[in-house]
């Protein structure tokens, strides 16, 4: 991060979109802006969303100049009112009525034995990685073929939450580091319950969950409304252009992830095989992918 010092005024527009304060983009700015990219971070680690965004960097900054904040839709009615409060405090517009970092770790949210819940939160990413775990194998392998080819700047918020739990900084969470990093986000979940969403992250069954395989498991399902995505993850697995995902092609894409099985084959196209033809074609892959998209409850159980 940049370091800036007190009372120099700045004009230039630096750092990740995301992270931007609506005083940079009108390039005249402080150190404010930096309570302000911290309250960016605090509210993609409850959410798992940025809270400004859009497909592309001019609509990122067309957002952050509106400033519609969003801490109504889920999960934010589960996260408690201190929360919240301490968010709009860091994100308030006016840098000069903006709260100041010391003033941030003496919120009754932040300070030990403060105001900050007990009460487990259902955080979005942790609802995708239950969601993640109830999908099929084919699915599965086709969003992460998404994920590797999603930019820097579309899951910067889910590099920084892996960052967070990664921490012996190994390049993969294991077990324990997702138990602490779930334990943060406020989740009780039990030692079975989180095995189960390891064992559903871990695609290549390596007994960790590596960078890709996070991403895979918890990016915004609105990935999968862009066609060209769902086209791209097709195209991976119909090898010959020919329209069709055949038996074979799919045996030969799940092979090197040990799920090549005729079991899981013939399991995967009874589910996705609509017209019963033996084969998968675009428009099965598409409703296959689409379906079950939306950040809402589902059970481990």
């Amino acid at each position: 991060m940049m370091k800036l010092e007190t009372r120099k005024v700045y004009k230039d527009i630096v750092g990740s979109a995301y992270y931007i304060a609506p005083e940079v983009l009108k390039r005249s700015y402080g150190k404010e802006i930096d309570v302000w990219s911290a309250g960016i971070i605090l509210y993609i680690l409850l959410s798992g969303v940025p809270p400004f965004w859009a497909e592309t960097e001019k609509g990122i900054f067309e957002a952050i100049l509106e400033g519609n904040l969003d801490l109504h839709s889920q999960p934010w009615p589960k996260i408690s009112a201190s929360a919240k409060d301490l968010i709009k405090k860091m994100l308030t517009r006016d840098p000069k009525s903006r709260i100041t970092a010391a003033e941030a770790l003496e919120h009754p949210w932040m300070k030990v034995g403060g105001e900050a819940s007990d009460k487990p939160i259902d955080s979005a990413v942790l609802i995708r990685m239950k969601q993640f775990r109830t999908m099929n194998k084919l699915k599965k392998l086709a969003l992460k073929v998404i994920a590797e080819n999603l930019s820097e700047e579309e899951i910067k918020g889910l590099k920084q939450m892996f960052n967070n739990m990664d921490t012996d900084r190994s390049g993969t969470i294991t077990y324990e580091e997702l138990k602490s990093g779930l334990s943060r986000l406020g989740s009780k979940l039990t030692e079975v319950e989180i095995k189960q969403l390891m064992d559903g992250a871990d695609v290549d069954k390596s007994g960790t969950i590596d960078y890709v395989e996070f991403i895979t498991a918890t990016m915004h399902r609105h990935r999968l409304e862009k066609e060209e995505n769902l086209y791209k993850a097709f195209q991976y697995f119909d090898k010959d252009n020919n329209g069709f995902i055949t038996r074979d092609e799919l045996r030969q894409a799940m092979s090197q992830f040990g799920m090549g099985d005729d079991a899981t084959i013939d399991e995967i196209i009874e589910d996705v095989d609509a017209d019963k033809d033996g084969n998968i074609n675009y428009e099965e892959f598409s409703t296959m992918m689409r379906q079950g998209t939306q950040d809402s409850e589902v059970s481990l159980r």
